[in-house]
């Protein structure tokens, strides 16, 4: 049996607001995946504090945050400057994602109400209004929201953390392609919502692994059209 006083203890999330570091990390991690900073971009740890009102400090955690998941390169007495898309992190950060998602999927066949069901059909909705005013942003981000509210609604809050922390890389890349692709990615939406409406287990596996799947074409493409953009 716990003590009172443990008993009594708040989670740790309650406990750690963000710091500043943090929200350093998350402007600059913004704008890395939306490719406001492409890659080769140049960063300077004294220009970045200065344009936030910062001390160096919290903008140096920050990088070294940023370069440990790959996505800058910090090179001492040199520019620090944001990495190529890498393919071998993309097709790391594929493989994790499936494997999560599919099993996230088969839970939610079962677990969805008629009323989840009908909340995803409304971020459809709002997917195709995004879609039509060329907002990338805002289809990117309600594109991550459904995937999310799969996970949310099935009671597996945790397997979106988990995703979210290993798919930047593939975000770039999917960045790059949403002039092209929101459409396809919106219309895949609509077919694994059918397979969840249906119950059909085998339907939404599949339907979700082709969705995901996607980003191999969006890897050909880029490889044909902005070859500059990659790395290894």
């Amino acid at each position: 049996m716990p003590t009172e006083a443990a008993a009594a203890l708040p989670l740790l999330d309650d406990l750690r607001p963000r710091t500043v570091t943090d929200q350093i990390y998350d402007a600059l991690y913004q704008r890395v995946i939306n490719l406001s900073l492409p890659p080769g971009a140049k960063l300077s740890e004294a220009e970045v504090a200065a344009q936030m009102g910062v001390s160096r400090q919290p903008v140096r955690d920050a990088f070294y945050r940023l370069s440990q998941l790959g996505f800058i390169q910090i090179r001492p007495q040199r520019a620090t400057v944001v990495t190529p898309i890498s393919e071998e992190a993309i097709r790391q950060a594929f493989f994790i994602r499936l494997a999560l998602e599919i099993a996230c999927i088969r839970e939610a066949v079962h677990k969805l109400t008629p009323a989840h069901h009908d909340a995803l059909a409304g971020l459809i909705a709002r997917q195709q209004a995004a879609i039509e005013a060329d907002d990338r942003s805002g289809f990117h981000a309600l594109d991550d929201r459904f995937h999310h509210d799969i996970c949310a609604h099935s009671g597996l809050d945790f397997v979106w953390t988990l995703v979210k922390d290993n798919k930047g890389h593939m975000d770039r890349a999917r960045w790059l392609s949403l002039s092209y692709n929101a459409r396809n990615a919106m219309e895949e939406h609509k077919v694994i919502l059918a397979a969840l409406r249906e119950r059909d287990e085998d339907k939404a596996v599949a339907a979700i692994g082709l969705h995901l799947s996607r980003i191999n074409d969006t890897l050909d493409r880029l490889r044909a059209d902005q070859p500059e953009m990659l790395g290894h």
